[in-house]
């Protein structure tokens, strides 16, 4: 990846980020939700992650800003950045909600290492096009979907891999 794509990748993701906060404002607002330091500290934390966070790695982080945050208004925000639409929840095999955020981003999959836990997403327009003709075919409309694929990652497999993820 040279300089100028991984440039491009942040301001996209800065993007995303600025648009998410926005609506999640705007959902607030809309809900009659009271606007707090602790949740803004906590969707901006959440926003700074990349990746699938578990609300313990989102306590951690947070209390790094603030060491008064409760795990209980980490979850109450989390709720809330779900139920705007700007984080989705998913969970991967191993019984620990994970999210990520949703706004702006394109569709995408996720590859799944059941030895350490890496999870990588990936986006491939034959397996959108084949998923759309097979719902053709049986005369079903899409809505939604989530392809989860569980295996081993090139570093497990090689043995390169020093421990699990927690």
């Amino acid at each position: 990846m040279t300089h100028v794509e991984r440039d491009r990748g942040r301001a996209r993701i800065r993007g995303g980020a600025e648009a998410a906060a926005t609506a999640l404002a705007a959902y607030i607002e809309a809900q009659g939700l009271k606007r707090s330091r602790q949740r803004e500290l906590v969707a901006d934390a959440f926003f700074a992650m990349r990746g699938h966070v578990s609300v313990e790695e989102l306590v951690l982080r947070a209390r790094r800003r603030d060491p008064r945050v409760s795990v209980a208004t980490v979850y109450r925000t989390v709720k809330v950045l779900v139920e705007s639409g700007v984080a989705s929840a998913r969970q991967f095999g191993d019984g620990q909600t994970r999210y990520e955020a949703a706004a702006g981003r394109e569709h995408h999959d996720h590859l799944i290492c059941t030895t350490c836990g890496e999870i990588e997403e990936f986006a491939d327009e034959q397996i959108e096009a084949l998923q759309a003709l097979v719902a053709r075919r049986h005369g079903f409309e899409i809505e939604s979907h989530k392809l989860e694929l569980y295996g081993r990652c090139s570093g497990c497999r090689r043995g390169t891999r020093d421990e699990a993820k927690p």
